[in-house]
């Protein structure tokens, strides 16, 4: 084909891709909003990393006892800066007009700077967890380095924080970044508590709903998942509970599916590739111990 018959085709599907009014594309609408920042949140993960493990992803000199006041400051206020624009995108994503969404998007920042601490001690925990559990492991500063457990729990609690300050989209963005490149998948609304350690990591899931509590242990492939959908007159499903209560002092060994909003009682053990989809009480066992035939 010669250039004029080229570029006549490419004409031809630059006006079919640019209308939004055509009935095959009712599913994707125009978008004239601001938009949050992938590479931005990155960079905010990546300065709360130095900020919470000191002196690991940051130079020698941030690691000193006299320089790490100095640095934390620096790397807080650039922290208060690329977040406060990204939750104003964010406030903005999907709403008609963002009226004073500036002076709100600055206000919730200000407010999660002010739960890094927090977010910080249950890291804290969360490594302590991880060791306890890994005869593998030689040392705290191995599991932080290293582990993409951690990596995969810091973008959750962060992005749990910023879901319960009112920050859509954000808290989505920043939990599957770490989804891609862990294989964890984490939703932010899920609720964990303290001393949480995932062995090996790859392929859990846990849903928006999910409670889970202290000192619990998830091994590679677990799924705290749902059983069902309620739907609207719409038949659309309806955001309410729906995931699994996971109590405290509980380990789920790999490939176990816990499904639909039952109750993991305290100090339970759940075997492997377990189909659970019914409440435990408390120092329960649940073992697959030989193959299950469908009759």
């Amino acid at each position: 084909m010669n250039r004029t018959d080229i570029l006549n085709q490419i004409q031809k599907n630059v006006e079919r891709l640019s209308a939004s009014d055509l009935p095959e594309y009712k599913y994707i609408p125009l978008h004239q909003k601001p938009s949050p920042s992938v590479h931005s949140l990155r960079e905010v993960m990546l300065l709360l990393r130095k900020v919470i493990f000191p002196g690991f992803f940051g130079s020698e000199q941030e690691a000193q006892v006299d320089s790490i006041q100095y640095y934390t400051g620096v790397y807080l206020e650039k922290i208060y800066d690329l977040l406060q624009e990204q939750i104003y995108n964010g406030l903005c994503f999907e709403v008609d007009r963002c009226c004073d969404s500036k002076d709100r998007a600055s206000r919730i920042a200000i407010d999660f700077i002010n739960k890094i601490p927090h977010i910080k001690y249950l890291l804290s925990t969360d490594v302590k967890a991880i060791l306890d559990g890994d005869p593998a492991a030689k040392s705290l500063s191995e599991i932080i380095f290293c582990y993409p457990a951690v990596h995969a729990i810091l973008h959750q609690r962060v992005a749990h924080e910023l879901l319960k300050l009112g920050v859509p989209v954000l808290p989505r963005i920043i939990t599957e970044m770490a989804h891609s490149e862990t294989g964890i998948d984490i939703h932010p609304g899920a609720q964990i508590g303290e001393y949480f350690s995932i062995d090996h990591g790859t392929g859990i899931v846990v849903g928006q709903t999910a409670i889970i509590g202290n000192h619990v242990r998830l091994y590679q492939g677990v799924t705290l998942g749902a059983k069902n959908f309620t739907l609207d007159e719409e038949g659309l499903p309806i955001d309410v509970p729906r995931h699994p209560i996971i109590e405290d002092y509980v380990t789920i060994y790999s490939n176990a599916s816990i499904l639909g909003r039952i109750t993991i009682g305290k100090g339970s053990v759940i075997g492997g590739n377990i189909w659970l989809t019914h409440s435990v009480p408390p120092n329960s066992k649940v073992l697959q111990t030989r193959a299950v035939e469908d009759k």
